[in-house]
């Protein structure tokens, strides 16, 4: 199914059957009413302990990784700020939901998904704060301040936060269990659309000028963000589904809505579109090889 979705989506765009901008109307839809109706069905079930704060940490210590990697690594080459920006982008900010949920269900099944939803909110959270500060210092000049109103109000009119934070607080004096079957409709709807909306946006044009930066970036997203994320799992005893989840979707591939704020900032939005393509489909060969990773030290 999840290769089915995302060839249809490139055989469409490809053949000029669907309109060029249709993806940007599929991903209102999940934004709006497929997403906050995962939290809705799933967030009220959660029964919350300290070792849900594992999946939390998960998505921090993905970011922190990238930014030191790719400091280091551009210091070395010798880039500016506009590279930095743009490889940070690509490299600290996993696809939790578009290409996460519909993996976890094949790999772990649906009960999985209420981890996984701490681990994309998290993820949003930091793409929204520390990632669009990342993307304003390539254009900020010196001396210019970073707009924090603006950084507020992108965050807190997120709708599947919007949906998420509902959903925790209805539930404390509502019982949501009576519009579980609507909300399953919706759910339903989010693994073959959210797939489909990715294979229309594929694009691999260009990728041999910037090969090295495309290779660099998706090395550490796939490779070393879940291996990262296994480490301290290990250190700090983190076991079962808590562990699984939080690795699998650490070694997601890199979140289409990078490459949205990449052109939004200016930066170099080529390069960060690429490493979305490369890493999607690299991305579902090594998910098999962190499944086969996690059900070794995690059983």
């Amino acid at each position: 199914m999840i290769a089915f979705c995302i060839a249809a989506g490139m055989l469409l765009r490809r053949t000029n059957l669907i309109h060029s901008e249709a993806h940007k109307g599929i991903n209102t839809w999940i934004l709006y009413f497929a997403l906050p109706a995962v939290s809705f069905k799933y967030l009220p079930k959660i029964v919350w302990s300290s070792e849900l704060l594992f999946p939390v940490f998960s998505a921090i210590l993905v970011w922190a990784g990238s930014w030191l990697f790719m400091e280091l690594y551009c210091r070395r080459k010798n880039y500016k700020q506009r590279s930095r920006s743009s490889l940070e982008l690509a490299a600290g900010y996993s696809n939790t939901s578009f290409i996460g949920f519909p993996l976890i269900i094949a790999y772990f099944g649906e009960a999985q998904l209420p981890i996984a939803i701490i681990c994309d909110q998290t993820t949003f959270i930091l793409l929204s704060t520390a990632g669009i500060i990342n993307a304003l210092k390539a254009n900020v000049h010196e001396g210019e301040a970073i707009d924090m109103k603006f950084m507020l109000r992108k965050l807190i009119s997120f709708p599947p936060l919007i949906g998420c934070t509902a959903a925790l607080l209805l539930s404390r004096f509502v019982d949501l269990s009576v519009a579980e079957p609507f909300f399953d409709k919706l759910v339903a709807t989010v693994g073959p659309l959210a797939l489909f909306s990715i294979g229309l946006q594929l694009k691999f044009d260009g990728w041999r000028q910037q090969a090295s930066q495309i290779s660099t970036a998706m090395t550490y997203k796939l490779i070393l963000a879940p291996l990262l994320v296994c480490i301290f799992a290990l250190l700090l005893g983190v076991k079962g589904s808590v562990a699984r989840i939080s690795i699998f979707e650490a070694a997601m591939p890199t979140l289409v809505t990078s490459g949205i704020i990449a052109e939004q900032y200016h930066l170099n939005t080529k390069l960060v579109n690429l490493v979305i393509g490369f890493s999607i489909v690299a991305g579902l060969l090594t998910t098999l090889f962190w499944d086969f990773v996690i059900r070794i030290f995690f059983p």
